[in-house]
Order: C-alpha cells, then sequence, then structure tokens
C-alpha cells in the first residue's frame, strides 16, 4: 500500500476512457454532452472548482456552461434547463446565499439531469462520495472489518458516504459538531473521511499508526484553498493519506463528468441501458 493516496493518478486514467466515450457520442450519436452549472454567490473556493469543472469539460469535449444569478432567480433558470434537451446535467452549485433553500433547490432538478446526487430522487450517484470510494479502491484499501469513522454529515460528502458504507455492512461512525469528545475517540478508527471545512481539525495525536486519511474539507485560509488535515499529521510517515492537493478534488470532477456522461448516453435513441 501506497503512503500516498494520489486522486490525480487515478483521474488522468479515467478521463482518458471519457474522452473516448464522449468522441463516441459526438461523432457516432451527434450527442454533445452538456454540463450547466447555477451559482448564487460568489466565493474563492467556489470560483476555484467550477474553473476545474470548466477545465476539465474543455479537456474532453464537454460543454460547461455557468449561471450566476441571484438565488430569486434559481426556479425559473432551473425549469428552463431541465426543460432543455441539449442540457444533460444540471448543477446547483453549493453553498447558495440562502441555504434555507437548498434542498427545495436540489429537489427541482429533473433526477435524469442531477449530475450531483443531491436530489431526493436522484439516480445518479454523488460525485465526492463516489470520488472517495474510487479513491479507496484504486488504492487498494479493503474497508471490510475495518472500523471507518466519517467526520462531517454534509449533504455533500458525510451524509450520503456514510449511507452508502452502512448499505454496503461497514462498520461506520459518523461525528459531527454535536458529537462529543471526537478527538479522543478517533485513534480507535482505521479509516478516518473528514470533510467539514475546518483547517488543523484532525492532528497528528488523533489517528493511529498505519491508519487510513481521506481528507475531502475545503476552507480558504490566507488565500489558498486548504483541507481539514493539520501540517503536523501530515509529518508523519505511518500514517496513509491524501496529499494536500490532488486528493479527492480531482476525482471528484472525475467522478462529476462520469454521471455527465452516462446521463447523455441514456439520450442516445435505442442505446441498450447499462
Amino acid at each position: 500500500m501506497k503512503k500516498v493516496l494520489h486522486g490525480g493518478e487515478l483521474a488522468a486514467y479515467i478521463k482518458e476512457r471519457q474522452a473516448k466515450q464522449v468522441r463516441a457520442l459526438r461523432q457516432a450519436h451527434h450527442v454533445f454532452p452538456r454540463l450547466a452549472i447555477v451559482q448564487t454567490i460568489d466565493n474563492p473556493v467556489i470560483d476555484s472548482y467550477v474553473r476545474l469543472k470548466k477545465a476539465y469539460g474543455a479537456d474532453i469535449l464537454v460543454d460547461v456552461e455557468v449561471y450566476k444569478i441571484d438565488q430569486a432567480d434559481l426556479p425559473g433558470v432551473v425549469e428552463r434547463l431541465n426543460n432543455d434537451s441539449s442540457i444533460h446535467g444540471v448543477i446547483i452549485q453549493l453553498p447558495l446565499a440562502d441555504e434555507t433553500g437548498t434542498q427545495a433547490a436540489v429537489d427541482a432538478v429533473t433526477p435524469q439531469k442531477d449530475v450531483d446526487g443531491l436530489g431526493a430522487r436522484a439516480v445518479l450517484d454523488p460525485a465526492t462520495p463516489l470520488a472517495i470510494m474510487w479513491l479507496l479502491a484504486g488504492y487498494g484499501v479493503d474497508l471490510a472489518g475495518k472500523k471507518i469513522a466519517i467526520v462531517g454529515n454534509g449533504r455533500l460528502v458525510g451524509a450520503p458516504l456514510a449511507r452508502q458504507w452502512k448499505n454496503s455492512g461497514y462498520s461506520v461512525t459518523v461525528f459531527d459538531s454535536s458529537s462529543q469528545d471526537m478527538q479522543a475517540q478517533l485513534p480507535q478508527f482505521d479509516v478516518i473521511v473528514t470533510a467539514v471545512g475546518i483547517p488543523g481539525l484532525i492532528n497528528a495525536d488523533d489517528v493511529k499508526q498505519g491508519a487510513v486519511v481521506v481528507d475531502a474539507g475545503t476552507a480558504a485560509e490566507h488565500g489558498k484553498i486548504v483541507g481539514d488535515v493539520a501540517p503536523d499529521l501530515r509529518q508523519r510517515s505511518d500514517v496513509v493519506m491524501t496529499p494536500e492537493k490532488g486528493g479527492v478534488g480531482p476525482l471528484t470532477v472525475t467522478a462529476l463528468f462520469d454521471n455527465v456522461i452516462r446521463a447523455a448516453q441514456k439520450t442516445v435513441p435505442n442505446k441498450p441501458q447499462e
């Protein structure tokens, strides 16, 4: 097992396959995959991820369009995108300006176009949990019999990942803002996935020797994007973990575009469904 879980390496391999799939859609079926991103707030972390998605789409010939709007206009814009047959995927970029409308906003996206997999009727897997599962599988991390901690119970990562792993029969404990003595309990876990967005939340004293740590947290600190893992934990050589950059992030974008391609494939007339 390698010490560093480089999502970027796996993403590059999958990206080649995706580019071939998109070429086949465009050339053989005249289907041109398109993704719409609806954004209601200006934020450096959000803007950076939107740029990543646009660049990734350009690389594999998926058209990415960004709609920066007032939240009041969200229902009308989503309805228009739902009804546009040339749009295959729709993302409501979170957080919203008014987060109380989040569930209604993601639920408004047609399930077949909900490539983030966040709506109540979603038919596609959420991108970040899918990326984390790809990452661990790609590096041979077997979760069977392991004690797993998920730090954070958010709608993007923690909650859907915990649901999927519990459904698979894995031993999962979820920690959130109401959890008591989290730091005291973490050293007993074999695998820790953190997705909170609090810089330095998980430090060297929280993780046992030989544990696997996946840092899916994102926050802006001093003008740059950082995760939840503290620098002292990154200095340890006896822990397997994602790097400061190039861990879960690249695979999350890859997983998202896998969903876009899958949604586009389902619009091909008379194509057998997988």
